[in-house]
């Protein structure tokens, strides 16, 4: 005769605080815990991105088993695994695709000369692909004449849309920028959307489902696909990408939400910045977008690779630069790390974050000591309170090499822009953080060319009117509190 579940339960429920109060069970699950943690610093020590990151793992792991075995597990990692292959499986099977991309670009690839080989080498070997001449580009500033000069290029489209965003929000511009897509796949146009998980996570399925019902094609990056993957979460697609009949490609800074264009009352005016380009650099962000596509839904999309413009008198010389977890050289760092080495007489960035790394922060001194004018700027108010805090703990340090430090207050600044001399600019979605340089999908537009250099620089010189200059005293002169908060920030920088 089976036992009733009522008497099972009740018998359950008897028995389970026995077992809690049980000193037996708390040592088995301390010993159990004891070993995770065990072989998780042996997995830190050997697989660590660092000797400190070791270190503070270790310590973590040692401490506090039953909350950091876990942390460990989900944050810990340090490549993305599986993209590089998921890669190569897409271009056995379209062998004929790569030869096509290539044979089109291969008329427009240059041979640097002069200063460009200074600035621009090793970012090709870095893209694992080479510099194109021919190319026009625009800077896009804030969001009205970013998202104005996009939905102009979506009006045109006229075969296909690529959209690729690590946020987007069911909100004012997310729901003008469904109404436009929306139109042009009613006209026959083929619509793909691309979105990061995390960075979209309150997207309501409502939202994308309304899409899927016109026939658009929308997905998940999928950051967790493949059983190694599983529990990774920790890695994200930052990139912005909007390309049209692969004729026309923006990137920079700004993601789909109201507030990019300046509607947030908390944020104000949001200062961000894009660019848009013309150009056989096009194609070379479709390709980007095609893995990325591929990655997420296993599907080659049938895309133009036609060059649609080519500019008079060679053009601006540049290159989309991808970056992210799936090397085993950290691309982003080095990236930034070059940059700022080769600098002669001016290094000026702008990030929302500033948390790097010692070897970051050390090359930002020597470039100052040698009479570099590197400027850092940053925002006034914080979207991320942590990372905020951890940027004040670097103050001191770069006001004793000489590295001058602003904060902007017109608004909330969220650019990633990079201008090197006269010689190298780059606007894109990589912060001046742990994150963008080791954990993130990121797209940096590289350009080499002195025209747009100025102009760049004009916009950061107009900025930097915006911003009050700071020093170490804006740490050590803020309440005991204030500063502990700091450098718990800071001891948390690995993950930031």
């Amino acid at each position: 005769m089976p036992i009733p579940a009522a008497v099972i339960t009740e018998s359950l429920a008897d028995l389970i605080p026995d077992l809690l109060r049980s000193p037996t069970l708390w040592t088995a699950l301390l010993v159990v815990a004891e070993i995770a943690a065990l072989l998780s610093i042996v997995h830190a020590i050997i697989r660590a991105r660092t000797a400190a990151g070791a270190w503070g793992w270790a310590l973590g792991l040692f401490s506090f088993p039953f909350v950091a075995v876990p942390l460990y597990w989900v944050f810990g990692r340090k490549q993305f695994r599986g993209y590089r292959e998921t890669l190569r499986e897409a271009e056995k099977k379209r062998e004929d695709l790569v030869e096509a991309v290539f044979d089109a670009l291969e008329p427009h690839f240059c041979q640097l000369s002069g200063q460009e080989i200074r600035y621009g080498k090793l970012i090709e070997k870095l893209g694992r692909m080479g510099f194109t001449r021919d190319n026009a580009i625009d800077l896009l500033v804030d969001g009205a004449a970013t998202f104005d000069a996009i939905f102009e290029e979506i009006e045109k489209a006229e075969s296909y849309i690529l959209i690729q965003f690590f946020i987007i929000k069911d909100d004012e511009l997310g729901r003008e920028l469904r109404r436009r897509l929306i139109e042009k796949a009613r006209h026959g146009v083929r619509v793909h959307v691309l979105y990061d998980e995390i960075g979209s996570h309150k997207l309501k399925r409502s939202f994308v489902r309304s899409l899927e019902r016109e026939g658009i094609e929308i997905s998940e990056f999928q950051t967790t696909r493949g059983k190694s993957n599983r529990f990774q979460i920790n890695f994200r697609n930052h990139r912005k990408i909007v390309v049209v009949d692969g004729r026309v490609a923006f990137t920079g800074g700004h993601n789909v939400g109201d507030e990019y264009l300046g509607k947030n009352p908390r944020f104000g005016r949001w200062r961000d910045t894009h660019v848009s380009v013309r150009g056989p650099a096009v194609l070379m962000t479709q390709l980007v977008f095609l893995g990325d596509w591929y990655w997420a839904t296993r599907e080659i999309l049938e895309l133009d690779w036609r060059p649609h413009f080519i500019a008079p008198d060679k053009g601006a010389t540049m290159l989309p630069l991808a970056t992210g977890p799936t090397e085993e050289l950290e691309g982003g760092t080095l990236f930034f790390i070059h940059s700022i080495n080769r600098a002669r007489e001016r290094l000026w960035i702008a990030s929302p974050y500033f948390v790097p790394d010692e070897s970051v922060r050390v090359a930002l001194q020597l470039a100052a000591l040698r009479g570099v004018d590197v400027r850092i700027m940053l925002p006034e108010h914080p979207d991320h309170k942590v990372v905020y805090l951890a940027s004040f703990a670097y103050l001191e340090e770069m006001e004793a090499a000489g590295v001058r430090m602003f904060r902007y207050g017109a608004g909330f600044l969220h650019q990633k822009v990079m201008l090197v001399d006269d010689q190298l600019a780059s606007v894109g979605s990589a912060n001046l953080d742990n994150r963008s340089m080791r954990l993130n999908f990121e797209l940096s537009m590289v350009v080499l060319d002195a025209g747009f250099c100025g102009e760049v620089a004009e916009m950061l010189e107009a900025d930097f009117e915006a911003c009050r200059e700071i020093d170490g005293t804006d740490y050590t002169s803020k309440p005991l509190h204030f500063r502990a908060g700091v450098r718990l920030a800071r001891l948390a920088a690995p993950l930031l």
